[in-house]
């Protein structure tokens, strides 16, 4: 799963709006935004949010239009396939593993859950890749999380710092702990952005070593999340893998040779036996 080079993993959440084409729509767009993969997220509001609040909270009783159909599950890993990009899914009750196990590349698991031993022990047990973001956790939280994961058989984890802020000041997004996670966990370290800032992707790559980047993205502006701020559009992100993709290709092996575009170059050097132009060798076959 992990690579030498950055890993763009598009999160649809809400923004689906239980509509099937609007979903494999999702999929194509971040295909061609150059994405490596897509991911969902699977839950029933019954199962994720105590009876004592939806009983007092009609917004999050209105929640229930967020959920994502589980007979869609099929159509979009086939989609995912089709496109080359990996399907990941956030389980949000210990049923949806299961649901899910057969069809994802790999499974993320939200920071709200972290501390949740249950699900990320199941999770852990199917073998396949973990990716946990750990938004609003202590490192004491963070240690615990890990040590279940890995003690339940999760053998390839991505951590992704986050900030669990919808959106993400810039100011509190806090890039250094990647290197945090990195040290004291000894795994792939990423990025979860809710900033909707291009300068804080950047740095999370270029200054941090972020190996992963998890956005949030809308088609557009009509999904139930784009309101709060912290998605991205298409074409905005595309811009962002683009530069960032660019600048890592100009990074180079670090061997100081003469790059290829320079090899006609060479022999217009100052020649050392009288400091002109070009070396002797060429001057004496040169036409014009």
């Amino acid at each position: 799963m992990h690579t030498d080079s950055v890993v763009f993993i598009a999160e649809v959440s809400s923004n689906h709006n239980r509509d099937l084409e609007r979903c494999l729509q999702f999929i194509d767009v971040s295909a061609d935004m150059g994405c490596n993969g897509v991911k969902f997220q699977l839950f029933k509001i019954d199962e994720l949010f105590a009876p004592e609040i939806l009983s007092r909270s009609k917004n999050h009783r209105k929640r229930k239009d967020w959920e994502l159909p589980t007979e869609f599950i099929p159509h979009l890993a086939l989609r995912c396939r089709e496109k080359e990009i990996l399907f990941s899914c956030t389980p949000f009750y210990i049923d949806a593993v299961d649901i899910l196990a057969s069809y994802v590349d790999c499974f993320k698991i939200a920071s709200y859950e972290l501390l949740w031993d249950d699900l990320l022990s199941v999770c852990a047990h199917t073998g396949k890749p973990i990716i946990l973001s750990t938004g609003m956790a202590s490192m004491t939280e963070i240690t615990r999380a890990v040590g279940t994961l890995r003690s339940s058989g999760c053998r390839d984890l991505t951590l992704l710092h986050c900030v669990s802020g919808y959106p993400a000041p810039p100011d509190q997004c806090n890039l250094a702990a990647i290197g945090t996670l990195r040290h004291n966990f000894n795994c792939p370290v990423g990025w979860s952005d809710h900033s909707v800032a291009a300068p804080v992707i950047e740095r999370a790559v270029h200054r941090w070593g972020a190996s992963m980047i998890e956005f949030h993205l809308d088609l557009d502006g009509k999904g139930e999340e784009f309101v709060t701020g912290h998605c991205w559009l298409p074409d905005q992100m595309k811009a962002v893998i683009h530069d960032i993709r660019t600048a890592l290709e100009a990074d180079g092996s670090g061997e100081k040779i003469p790059s290829s575009v320079e090899l006609r170059e060479r022999g217009w050097r100052a020649d050392p036996s009288d400091g002109l132009r070009p070396l002797l060798s060429l001057r004496r076959g040169w036409n014009g």
